[in-house]
């Protein structure tokens, strides 16, 4: 029977997040493609039900805000994909740093996953809400505090992973030993 492996285990949680993460922006793709045009109309509904109170009635306003909801649809499937694949890499080669303590292992990974899990979503979310509220401002005002704390968690795990790398490199290695024997320096 295959076990997971025992540096692997505290870092299952990250590993999840992050395939979430990725899946989510799968699914995003698979969305898109299928359903584009019902997307869309969603979209424009949105915007029909405000027409009056957010774009004063006019029409001409309502294009460039459809187009820009769209726009960040998309960055939401590009976000979630990279983000997802890069928590990924990152808590695979972090549970490798065996020399570092295992808290800021654990802690930069689940940034990373986190935050790319929370930023891809703000787009989504961001796209979302544009046409109601009249433009892509305004909706990325409402959902700041996602897109912000996301960013943060995905910058402090890069970095935490970037210190347990230098820690691991400059830990001091382990001496060879051939057949027992510790070599003489």
């Amino acid at each position: 029977m295959l076990t997971v492996s025992a540096a692997l285990r505290p870092f299952l949680a990250a590993c999840l997040i992050a395939l979430l993460t990725i899946a989510s922006g799968t699914a995003f793709g698979v969305a898109f493609g299928a359903f584009e045009e019902s997307l869309k109309s969603g979209l424009q509904r949105s915007a029909d039900d405000v027409l009056q109170q957010a774009y004063g009635g006019d029409v001409g306003k309502v294009k460039p805000v459809l187009d820009k909801a769209w726009t960040y649809y998309k960055r939401a499937h590009f976000h979630t994909g990279a983000l997802g694949t890069q928590a990924l890499v990152l808590t695979l080669l972090l549970a490798a740093l065996s020399s570092v303590p295992l808290r800021l292992r654990q802690g930069a990974a689940l940034a990373a996953s986190l935050g790319g899990l929370g930023y891809g979503w703000f787009w989504f979310l961001a796209g979302r809400a544009a046409p109601a509220l009249g433009g892509t401002s305004a909706a990325k005002e409402v959902w700041a505090l996602l897109a912000q704390g996301s960013t943060a968690l995905m910058v402090a795990g890069l970095l935490g992973a970037i210190v347990g790398v230098v820690w691991a490199w400059r830990a001091p290695t382990e001496t060879p030993q051939r057949d027992g024997v510790v070599p003489v320096a």
